[in-house]
């Protein structure tokens, strides 16, 4: 029997993950998610743009990340396979890194062997489950067998807070991870925001709840209440293309990302 023998893959409803493939240039999408990418693109032309931002900030925050010293890396929310992917640009400066990808769409983990693929030295899993339930997560045994929650961990939520609205409990959500992780872990987020494109931002969470996904951006301020308690890496909270940006990349303006980003560690 195939892997999905019996499984609904529901490939004519869009779904995000897919859709911000499309917006990367991706081939992993259908023609559901295609579709309402387009409608997402005629209100807010600058979408790949801003997934091309958000996904450059994750491999510099990575590399910086791996550069201080973790080796461990918690991506919750890993969406479509796209190299480099964050187990390739953690283990080109830590080779011993381990990486733990979670994800709860079953296409992703159709994909995922691609993200098990990492040096002799390191080693990569792939969890399947949702960062609603945060106790099945962090018990999961993929996770437990590949990182040592004793020991500081990089948890990265990119791209994925904002469709976990309020009246989910994201900041509670949050929280929860927060307090399993050992001293001198790090906290990596980037979030839409409606801080510099509010038509625009408002006119995409229509597309996106029209297309079955719910989401939520969120202003600075509240962007900043994931972190309390912690403390930021410099430049602080940032839009994504301003968080350490790299001298040979293309300036790109705030608005065009409309994603906040920043680096924290518990202290």
């Amino acid at each position: 029997m195939g892997l999905f023998d019996g499984v609904d893959l529901r490939l004519n409803v869009p779904h995000s993950a897919r859709m911000y493939d499309y917006f990367l240039g991706g081939f992993t999408n259908f023609a559901a998610d295609r579709e309402a990418a387009g409608h997402a693109l005629a209100v807010a032309p600058w979408l790949r743009t801003a997934a091309r931002a958000n996904r450059s900030f994750m491999h510099r925050s990575t590399r910086a990340l791996a550069e201080a010293g973790f080796d461990q890396f918690l991506d919750i929310g890993t969406g479509i396979p796209t190299s480099p992917n964050l187990h390739e640009v953690a283990q080109r400066v830590h080779p011993a890194a381990r990486v733990v990808y979670v994800d709860n769409d079953p296409i992703v983990l159709s994909h995922a062997q691609a993200l098990l693929t990492g040096t002799p030295e390191g080693r990569t899993a792939y969890v399947e489950a949702d960062v609603r339930d945060v106790d099945r997560l962090l018990a999961a045994p993929g996770l437990r067998d590949t990182i040592d929650l004793d020991r500081p961990v990089a948890l990265s939520l990119n791209a994925l807070l904002h469709f976990v609205p309020d009246d989910l409990g994201a900041h509670a959500l949050v929280e929860h991870l927060k307090s399993v992780l050992a001293r001198g872990s790090a906290l990596v987020i980037s979030h839409v925001t409606p801080d510099f494109a509010p038509q625009d931002i408002a006119d995409l969470t229509r597309i996106y709840e029209s297309a079955g996904t719910v989401g939520q951006a969120r202003t600075l301020p509240e962007f900043v209440r994931f972190f309390v308690g912690w403390t930021f890496l410099p430049p602080g909270p940032v839009p994504t293309p301003h968080w350490r940006p790299s001298a040979d990349e293309p300036a790109i303006q705030a608005a065009e990302a409309s994603l906040y980003a920043a680096v924290a560690l518990k202290p």
